[in-house]
């Protein structure tokens, strides 16, 4: 953070950083993690279109070189074309080479549209192709204290309906959805270790800390070089390093439903400038009136987001968890 940031109001300001101090930082880890702890001579990534993949996918050049990085782009049969076209767009600017991994076969062979679907038709009996779904959250700032999840489903004639989850619909339909995070980091793993690369995570901040990830899916990695940083200091850093302007305008999204579906529908209570500034003000003892000010929200609500953000932690204190073991082996 910049001595401006620190000195300012709060506000967004408070979260600016030397951008390129950050990068050496964050560089100069990642060769050494790669040296020491994790001994490997290249990094590989998945390229989703998405703003945090591409920050990592620009430093993870700088750290070894372009020729030391291997992309992967993995659509599958819900994936917006977008993403895509906006990865291969990444890597092609930092000159990365990669390779295109569809995953929808693979999940077919699974069977997770099949269960996904079984679980969808539990509300929608109708349901089928031609269909489209995504699930949604009333969030902490509409509810009393409860993220209500329901399911939105669009027909082939383009009728929208809304229906509130019972928990096992809910928990059925995530589960099979978990098996595209899940298919995707094999492969990860499988590049990784036919060239002797490193899996890189991509979380920023917001994502590690509030549990918006899959265990042993985009959780897992060998490296997170961006999980200190709030989303808002990741833009700063793709404007420093040059991620297409493109991806930089992309809104945040999941591209995991067949349904556009923003962050803040599935998880976060707030889009994620704010999420950002309510999680550095409760971190940091920030007065709430003063979070509340800058976020534009009232104090109540902002008490609101602090108590979604404990109960969010509770589910990402599982998500962290490694194996647990009757005793601790030397």
């Amino acid at each position: 953070m910049t001595s401006a940031g620190r000195d300012a109001p709060f506000s967004m300001r408070t979260l600016d950083i030397d951008a390129e101090a950050e990068t050496a930082r964050i560089v100069a880890a990642l060769r050494e993690q790669l040296r020491g702890t994790v001994r490997k001579r290249g990094l590989v990534l998945g390229l989703s279109g998405g703003i945090d993949s591409s920050v990592c996918a620009a430093l993870a050049a700088r750290a070894v070189g372009p020729q030391n990085v291997f992309c992967l782009f993995m659509p599958e049969n819900d994936s917006d074309p977008e993403s895509l076209r906006l990865g291969r767009l990444v890597a092609d600017t930092f000159g990365l080479p990669g390779e295109v991994e569809d995953i929808g076969p693979a999940l077919e062979a699974m069977g997770c549209y099949r269960r996904r679907d079984g679980f969808i038709r539990q509300m929608m009996p109708d349901y089928g192709p031609g269909w489209s779904s995504k699930i949604v959250i009333a969030n902490a700032l509409t509810t009393t204290g409860y993220n209500i999840s329901s399911l939105v489903v669009r027909s082939p004639d383009g009728r929208t309906e809304k229906h509130r989850l019972p928990a096992p619909v809910y928990l059925g339909i995530v589960a099979a959805t978990n098996m595209k995070q899940r298919t995707r980091k094999q492969l990860e793993y499988y590049h990784a270790d036919r060239l002797n690369h490193a899996v890189v995570g991509t979380p920023n901040r917001l994502e590690y800390d509030q549990g918006f990830f899959v265990k042993n899916g985009d959780g897992a990695a060998d490296v997170k070089p961006i999980a200190h940083l709030y989303k808002s200091q990741v833009y700063q850093l793709a404007a420093h390093l040059g991620v297409p302007e493109e991806v930089r305008r992309r809104p945040p999204t999941t591209d995991t439903y067949s349904l556009a579906q923003t962050q803040e529908e599935f998880y976060f209570a707030l889009p994620y400038d704010k999420m950002d500034l309510c999680l550095y003000g409760l971190d940091n003892g920030v007065p709430a009136a003063q979070v509340a000010c800058a976020v534009s929200l009232s104090e109540e609500d902002v008490g609101r987001i602090w108590s979604d953000i404990a109960a969010k932690r509770k589910v990402a204190r599982y998500l962290h968890l490694p194996p647990q073991l009757v005793e601790e082996v030397a």
